[in-house]
């Protein structure tokens, strides 16, 4: 037996914390009955229904995504744009773990584990990601030193990360830069950058946690392995 929030997170509809804001409306049942007690446990054979839906009890199913240019990381987009989703072959309802932007290239996990997304999007987890930025201007000492400290963007300070120059290019006027960071705000990393002055061309997310693009080409992807989903989830003390 489970608590219902748990079952629910783990099929992939929303996170446990979603779940139980569900349970509290009184949008939960449980064979026909109407549950709004946080912590009540279910049976496996039990159907758990949520605004008169029956919940699909998948098996989990764990994408890595090479994700590409061009394509928005959401399940369904109002513009007709292609969404990750559209690029994994799968009948199983999954979802990206997190998002990168529109133009961002890079490491993506997709989903229908709602357990697992919560516990590597939560920011008191502090999962760290590393991103590889072009950026125009010859990034200086102090410039490093800001970024590393934290700026001010979006009215709060980003917390400290870690920041080296991988190559210049005197002669375009561009520098190739890694930036380590555990947050994931809105467009964050091309905000750090405009606050020192410097404009992102390029961004990819090389690693996520200790996933990386070894073996990918854009738009490629691979099924995690058992081992690999342990990893992560050994990475979160319970």
């Amino acid at each position: 037996m489970e608590r219902l929030q748990k079952v629910i997170a783990n099929s992939g509809y929303c996170s446990r914390r979603e779940a139980e804001k569900l349970i509290l409306e009184g949008k939960v049942q449980i064979n026909g009955k109407i549950v709004k007690e946080l912590g009540t446990k279910v049976k496996v054979k039990d159907e758990i229904t949520i605004d008169n839906v029956r919940l699909n009890k998948d098996d989990k199913v764990y994408y890595l995504l090479y994700k590409p240019r061009g394509v928005v990381s959401t399940v369904k987009d109002d513009k007709n744009r292609k969404t990750v989703v559209d690029i994994i072959k799968t009948n199983v309802r999954i979802y990206p773990v997190g998002r990168l932007d529109y133009d961002t290239t890079g490491v993506l996990l997709l989903t229908n584990d709602g357990e697992l997304s919560n516990l590597l999007t939560h920011p008191k987890n502090k999962v760290e990601k590393i991103y590889i930025a072009k950026i125009n201007g010859i990034l200086d000492v102090k410039a490093i030193k800001t970024l590393e400290n934290g700026v001010e963007i979006d009215n709060y300070k980003t917390a400290k990360s870690k920041v080296k120059i991988r190559k210049i290019d005197k002669k375009n006027n561009t520098s190739i830069v890694e930036i380590r960071i555990h947050e994931g705000k809105n467009h964050q990393i091309k905000k750090m950058f405009e606050k020192v002055g410097f404009k992102v061309l390029k961004l990819k997310r090389e690693s996520f946690a200790f996933l990386n693009l070894l073996g990918l080409n854009s738009g490629e992807y691979r099924k995690l392995s058992i081992k690999e989903v342990r990893q992560l989830y050994s990475l979160f003390k319970y």
